[in-house]
């Protein structure tokens, strides 16, 4: 296995505190990390900008809980606020966690196979501590025939859809989508009911039969649970990270996470299923930045398939420019609204799947178009209509520029 113990050349231009939240995102990195941490608390650290460079990647668990050892190199008023949020956060991770094990209960006993993923338990999984990863919803996945019967489960105890649908917007969304997130006050919780993986119209056809054949079990404290397999997770995580274009330094923990505490991957086996699925770059892509960035360990020979594609690289160095500088993560939400981007194009290793991802992409109405203009359900296909031109009247030389870009086939 090949790992990296020091931070990347790339990280010196960040900064001392960029350098710093880089030591502090490996979990148990040993004494190599412990030293450089050592020598970078020495430095003149600008700490209100770590802390907020921390809570907008989610890392202000982990910061604290290597600045706790070495509470005579950090300001009292900054580990004081540190400790605050992160017994709050622990707080709230193990109240989510029973609002879990209560939810799993229930679909039991309602007969509805239900497994979670991310959340607690890749808490469970890649960290080993329930307390060292954020998370602030909690997602189950279902068979699609479950769905309804899911979300009457849900609203009986509580849970109200974060959108009020018609009928035929509810057929719509379990037809073209993958995701419904329910929310219950009482207790701040928020439950994400997944059918597929991923929006359909990014074209990866990872059907959950074959999820469910290969599950495996998680201990969350005294309960054990079903969850994915370490290489279902891998890939599904490198592929939501892709989807977001890893602008969290989170994402790529727990990648970088979940490679150091499992030895035991089949790499042959994931590596087929990701290129069978035309998912490899999104894999190669994740695998990279975890082990560039965070020095999580890789196989010799899956390190240099994943180098060998220039895609990949460049693909990375985009990644650097931007997983730091000011503007990350400072959409106003108006971004999501924009199906397309090149980044998620160049991340397609396969030309079908970039025209198939621009065709859905396109012509697959979302929530945000029946709220931009609610229809009766008998004037429904219209969306179909209404949704490319509104796209083009609010995006039109971005949508261009992808359009040119995809035309062109860039491998």
């Amino acid at each position: 296995m090949v790992s990296r113990t020091v931070v990347p050349a790339v990280a010196m231009r960040w900064g001392s505190e960029v350098e710093l939240l880089l030591c502090c995102a490996r979990c148990f990195g040993g004494w190599s990390t412990a030293d450089e941490t050592r020598v970078l608390l020495q430095k003149d650290i600008d700490w209100p900008y770590l802390l907020r460079l921390a809570s907008r990647h989610r890392m202000v668990q982990l910061l604290f809980w290597h600045l706790n050892s070495r509470p005579e190199a950090v300001p009292e008023v900054t580990l004081s606020e540190l400790r605050g949020y992160f017994h709050e956060n622990t707080r709230r991770n193990h109240l989510l966690v029973r609002e879990l094990l209560k939810l799993l209960d229930l679909f039991d006993a309602c007969s509805i196979r239900a497994v979670p993923y991310k959340g607690p338990t890749l808490a469970a999984v890649a960290y080993g501590n329930l307390a060292l990863r954020e998370y602030d919803d909690l997602d189950v996945l279902v068979h699609e025939q479950d769905v309804p019967k899911a979300k009457e489960l849900l609203a009986s105890i509580g849970y109200l859809p974060e959108y009020h649908l018609s009928s035929a917007q509810e057929v719509a969304l379990l037809r073209h989508h993958y995701a419904q997130s329910f929310l219950r006050s009482e207790v701040d919780s928020t439950i994400e009911i997944h059918w597929r993986i991923v929006e359909r119209h990014f074209s990866l056809p990872l059907t959950l039969e074959g999820v469910w054949e290969r599950l495996e079990q998680v201990h969350l404290g005294d309960d054990v649970v079903p969850t994915l397999s370490v290489e279902d997770l891998l890939l599904v995580l490198c592929v939501h990270g892709t989807k977001h274009r890893w602008e969290r330094l989170r994402w790529i923990c727990d990648v970088a996470e979940l490679l150091r505490v499992r030895k035991d991957v089949n790499w042959e086996m994931l590596m087929g299923v990701a290129e069978s699925l035309g998912g490899q770059r999104m894999l190669s892509l994740g695998l990279y930045l975890a082990h560039d960035l965070l020095g999580a360990p890789l196989p010799e020979q899956t390190l240099g398939m994943v180098q060998a594609d220039p895609a990949v690289l460049e693909l990375a160095s985009w990644v650097y420019k931007r997983l730091f500088s000011e503007r990350n993560g400072t959409s106003n939400g108006l971004e999501e609204d924009f199906p397309f981007h090149p980044f998620h194009l160049r991340a397609r290793e396969r030309q079908r799947d970039k025209s198939l991802y621009c065709v859905r992409a396109a012509m697959t109405t979302t929530v945000r178009d029946w709220m931009f203009l609610p229809l009766p359900r008998h004037m429904y296909a219209l969306y179909h209509v209404i949704r490319p031109i509104r796209l083009t009247g609010k995006y039109g030389p971005r949508l261009l520029k992808c359009l040119v870009y995809t035309c062109r086939g860039v491998s």
